[in-house]
């Protein structure tokens, strides 16, 4: 089964390829493009649209290039006289594929999935801080096998069985170390605080206190930061 990326990667090189084939169709013609093919260029522009947001947040510069583009008046009036705004959101998804080849993409999900998990955090800080030191560890783990999610989908390593079914902690944790991605002694920090996760999550509280979720915080928060850079 194909990966997401690759799947990214291949709706991206559809968009280009299509759109540029529509636009050199565009160009030609002398009068409006026939409503036939007009439902063609609707498909694209909503296919462009779901991508832009699936990737980027609403601030980005696609995503004002492309509401910038869609605000022109008769948009699907195309011919070979007014179309710069479709044209536009061609060069907008070659742009999408200059920062897939380029990398940028993945440095920016990254800092998104930084932020995410800097906020679950904080969240866990709060929690143990207020004395819920229970459901501060569910939090805290949940982003430490996140994590370790993440930094297995960027060395290649699997993050599902046979079946399909997600990984848990310790098998990512087990592969990671395996591939000296990080050293054994990490590996065992980590497997020490998926114990306690663990524990939250089936309710063994007096099995584990407040200082060890404290330090559970520290460790999760500084190894997310440094993997995820």
């Amino acid at each position: 089964m194909p990966s997401l990326d690759d799947k990214i990667n291949t709706e991206v090189k559809s968009l280009v390829e299509s759109g540029m084939s529509i636009l050199n169709k565009i160009q030609k013609l002398d009068s409006s493009l026939p409503a036939n093919e007009v439902v063609d260029v609707s498909s694209w522009v909503t296919r462009l649209g779901q991508l832009i947001r699936r990737l980027y947040t609403e601030s980005s510069e696609h995503y004002k290039s492309y509401t910038h583009a869609l605000s022109t008046t008769n948009f699907y009036n195309l011919h070979s006289n007014w179309n710069t705004h479709f044209a536009q959101l061609v060069g907008v998804s070659k742009s999408i594929q200059h920062d897939i080849t380029t990398g940028f993409l993945i440095d920016f999900k990254s800092i998104v999935q930084a932020d995410i998990f800097a906020d679950f955090l904080e969240m866990g800080e709060y929690l143990l801080q207020e004395g819920y030191k229970d459901a501060a560890a569910v939090i805290i783990g949940t982003v430490l096998e996140d994590t370790l999610r993440k930094l297995s989908e960027r060395n290649g390593l699997p993050v599902a069985n046979a079946s399909g079914k997600p990984l848990t902690m310790e098998p990512l944790n087990v592969e990671l170390a395996k591939q000296e991605v990080y050293s054994k002694l990490t590996q065992k920090q980590i497997t020490s605080w998926a114990h306690i996760r663990n524990k939250a999550a089936h309710g063994e509280f007096d099995e584990y206190n407040a200082e060890q979720v404290q330090f559970m915080l520290l460790f999760v928060q500084g190894f997310a930061s440094d993997s995820l850079k």
